[in-house]
């Protein structure tokens, strides 16, 4: 067991501030502008506001058995998200971490190093991009969409297995793209930022003479990035610690949606090319050979109807793959160590909806997917010597029933349970119950109760190329308790409260054996408090701000979690500014210590973004400028146990960029 030592702690007292900041805005600060009656949101029309995800069905997000968070297309701009991750560091109870390579998502105080965001379920228009091979939910320059073609974003935290099954275990976020008729015509963009970075965009969105919609879009994104300094490696063998021009990142991106009544074809393709500055797995430090290649590929067709007056239909049927391939630099001047995989499955769902028996709302449905290829392979080259070749297929099946039961007009009960069979794995039954109670018009209490799964993917169960297999490896479960409070207090404001209690089973995660490392399980536990409140003004001014408060640890040991902080904070204000000629959009995000795997304190962070953006400037023109960490924090990030060199040492944390730009310019032909 190591023994816990300060790197760079920073007392919180950001917490404090943050805090009264938020106290100030919502309850009436002058600052921030004058409250008014919102005679264009009322209550009522905020209450009713609609989600799809918690349900798989339209329903109020005061009705939804869930606490259900969306961030909008217009957030999208005015905070400046470059990236899926960006947006998702704007929801409460959520942190990402980021090795130079990927961004791993952390929830509600899980956040474990190694895990490639494999117990988040990641959709897009309701297909799951999580692979086959190793349940990565790609979040960062990974992921396969431009930001510009993303409506909005729904964010369902807690376990989701009951409809959606494996991987549905912290949450699930559903990104649901736009259709043609919102652009209505053509753009082109342009993006300018700091580490010598260009992106372009070109997008065509039409309604056709035959009444169906389209969507077109290309992206192009290249960052030559900066050297980077690691001080674990200041040594002259390992060029005195810093990693030239290792940091590039360059993606392109393709991206199609048409729909004709009730029938959807959606189309998608990226490739990401990445180096890695960070000598990851034992590799030699600063060497140019290192990189990693992501590509992501689907092809979904739904058809989404009402077949009756009492009844509603939905099928799709799809196709994905997936490959990577990365060169690992371990000698000069050879060999490289060619690591790699290939994933290609298709899958089909359908289920029914009914209103049929009064004051029930049934879902039934069945979904399947099989495996086409589950290829994972490594060898070294000059000499060829292959080191790992398999490709071990599979299946899975599920049913799944949900009842949504108003009693009364206070009373909803809403219960649901989905059957899982895994060729690989066996079964799995899961359940989710809520009461949702209408204590008053403007007040929602919700009693939520769920579990979920997850089974080992491919890659815990198969790869033995410098990891040392678990035969015993076991399915991850985990049951959820949670209380929730949504509340008006006006027409202006609204807060939530959320109270949680999590209980793991063999949670699955990198662990360093004296002999190596390997995947081992072991059971965790969290509780937590979640605050949210946000103010509307006349004016579409807004101020968002959240605090929670966590303790996730090992049930065995008692210890508390790496990369698992205690209290995070969030604050997000936009407003018009000249009138209504441009918009300014404040975010602050703020996290307290983390622990990395060698049981060390990682220090916490406070970041504050800044974008200023405008449609004004010249006619069809739409210009966003951005600072991020406008204050040079210069944040770190826990290392993992994969981040050592080929002399056995060992990286404590990863800096990230400190202050940054961007500015973003849209033409509409």
């Amino acid at each position: 067991m190591h023994s816990v030592t300060k790197l760079t702690l920073r007392r919180p007292r950001f917490f404090q501030l943050t805090l009264a900041l938020l106290l100030a805005g919502i309850f009436g600060s002058p600052g921030l502008g004058k409250a008014q009656d919102l005679t264009a949101l009322s209550i009522e029309q905020l209450m009713n506001l609609e989600v799809y995800t918690a349900s798989k069905f339209l329903q109020k997000t005061s009705e939804a058995p869930a606490t259900v968070s969306i961030i909008s297309a217009d957030d999208i701009k005015r905070y400046g998200y470059r990236t899926l991750t960006d947006a998702l560091k704007s929801l409460r109870g959520v942190y990402i971490a980021y090795d130079r390579n990927y961004s791993y998502i952390g929830t509600r105080g899980f956040g474990r190093p190694g895990d490639y965001n494999t117990r988040v379920l990641l959709l897009v228009d309701g297909y799951r991009l999580n692979d086959n091979i190793y349940d990565q939910a790609p979040i960062g320059t990974d992921f396969p969409l431009d930001m510009a073609m993303i409506e909005r974003i729904e964010f369902v935290p807690g376990p989701g297995s009951a409809i959606y099954g494996a991987n549905a275990f912290f949450g699930v976020i559903n990104v649901i793209t736009k259709q043609g008729k919102s652009i209505e015509g053509t753009e082109a963009a342009l993006e300018l930022a700091s580490l010598n970075t260009t992106k372009a965009r070109a997008s065509l969105g039409r309604t056709l003479d035959n009444g169906s919609d389209l969507l077109l879009s290309v992206s192009a994104y290249d960052s030559k990035g900066k050297d980077r300094y690691f001080p674990e490696f200041d040594t002259p063998a390992s060029n005195n610690g810093i990693a030239q021009g290792l940091d590039y990142a360059r993606y392109q991106q393709f991206f199609a949606k048409w729909k004709m009544g009730a029938v959807t074809l959606t189309a998608s393709a990226d490739d990401r090319k990445k180096g890695i500055p960070t000598a990851s797995y034992g590799q030699i430090f600063n060497d140019p050979r290192s990189y990693t290649d992501d590509q992501h590929a689907f092809l979904n067709l739904t058809y989404a109807d009402t077949l009756s007056a009492k009844l509603d239909g939905y099928g799709s049927v799809y196709y994905g793959e997936t490959r990577y391939k990365g060169d690992y630099a371990y000698s000069q001047p050879t060999p490289t160590n060619k690591d790699g995989s290939t994933g290609k499955w298709w899958g089909a769902e359908a289920r029914l909806v009914s209103t049929a028996w009064s004051g029930q709302k049934i879902m039934a449905g069945v979904e399947t997917r099989q495996d086409l290829e589950r290829r994972l392979f490594n060898f070294d080259d000059l000499p060829y010597a292959s080191n790992l070749d398999t490709n071990p297929k599979k299946r899975t099946y599920a049913l799944y029933l949900q009842d949504e039961i108003t009693l009364n007009e206070q009373l909803i009960l809403n219960a649901g349970i989905r059957y899982d069979h895994d060729s690989e794995s066996g079964t799995s039954t899961n359940p989710r119950l809520a009461m949702i109670y209408k204590a008053q018009p403007e007040t929602t209490l919700k009693l939520l109760y769920g579990t979920a799964f997850r089974a080992p993917n491919a890659y815990e169960r198969y790869y033995d190329v410098g990891l040392i297999l678990n035969p015993d490896l076991k399915s991850e479960s985990i049951k959820t308790t949670e209380l929730a409070i949504e509340h008006f207090f006006r027409e202006d404001l609204r807060g939530t409260a959320s109270l949680f209690s999590y209980k793991i089973n063999n949670l699955i995660g990198l662990t360093t054996l004296p002999s190596g490392i390997s995947f081992q399980n072991s059971n965790m536990e969290a509780k937590g408090l979640e605050l949210e409140a946000e103010r509307v003004w006349t004016d579409d001014s807004r101020l968002k701000g959240s605090i929670s408060w966590q303790l996730a640890k090992n049930s065995d040991s008692g210890e508390w979690l790496s990369n698992s902080p205690r209290r995070l904070a969030k604050l997000n204000y936009t407003t018009p500014v000249y009138g209504d000629a441009a918009r300014l959009g404040l975010e602050m995000q703020f996290a307290s210590a983390r622990l990395n795997t060698l049981g060390n304190l990682v220090g916490g962070y406070g970041i504050t973004n800044l974008t200023l953006g405008s449609h004004k400037l010249a006619k069809n023109l739409e210009v966003y400028a951005s600072i991020y960490d406008l204050f040079d924090r210069r944040r770190t990030d826990p290392a993992s146990d994969e981040h050592y060199d080929s002399n056995g040492t060992y990286l404590e944390s990863i800096q990230q960029d400190g202050r940054s730009f961007r500015i973003n310019m849209t033409y509409k032909f």
